[in-house]
């Protein structure tokens, strides 16, 4: 496990995970917010974005958290792992809301510099569609960059401890 790929409906606790499976790999952390989005919450082109995510995707090791569905099949065929949070939204939008609730107006880490957490009803109202809408492309490019893989899939926090307790610190 040397090229970790991170996805899944936004507020399941992604980034958390990466962070946590970082710590105890020593593999190093690249959280896809923080490489999107520029000041201001001003967004990336899409050639800029393109060539930014090849270049990270090229590096040997690495635990890349975010879904970023137009790059996926640049990330897919260098991914060696693929974990999977696919929660039920209700979940996801609880969380999402707590997370603005407790840092709002501050940037967290896996955010880009000068973007704020701020409340925003697009953003929820990705979430409560991500699996109509989201989910469905990323089986599809699963199925067309990534049949190398057998993606690591999981629906509640148990599966996720489970997991990390299975995993040795160095």
């Amino acid at each position: 496990m040397q090229r970790v790929l991170v996805i899944g409906i936004s507020g399941a606790g992604k980034s958390t995970f990466a962070r946590k499976l970082a710590a105890r790999t020593g593999l190093p952390l690249i959280h896809l917010d923080t490489e999107f989005w520029k000041p201001g919450w001003k967004v990336t082109e899409r050639a800029e974005w393109r060539a930014k995510v090849a270049k990270l995707a090229e590096r040997n090791a690495w635990i890349m958290d975010g879904n970023y569905g137009a790059s996926l099949d640049l990330r897919l065929p260098r991914a060696d792992q693929v974990v999977w949070f696919d929660y039920p939204r209700l979940v996801c939008v609880r969380r999402a809301l707590w997370r603005v609730a407790t840092t709002y107006g501050r940037v967290r880490p896996d955010l880009a510099p000068g973007c704020p957490e701020q409340f925003d009803r697009e953003f929820l109202r990705f979430i409560w569609n991500f699996n109509a809408n989201s989910r469905p492309k990323i089986v599809a490019m699963l199925a067309e960059h990534g049949g190398h893989l057998s993606p690591i899939v999981f629906r509640r926090d148990l599966d996720v401890r489970g997991f990390l307790a299975g995993v040795g610190a160095n």
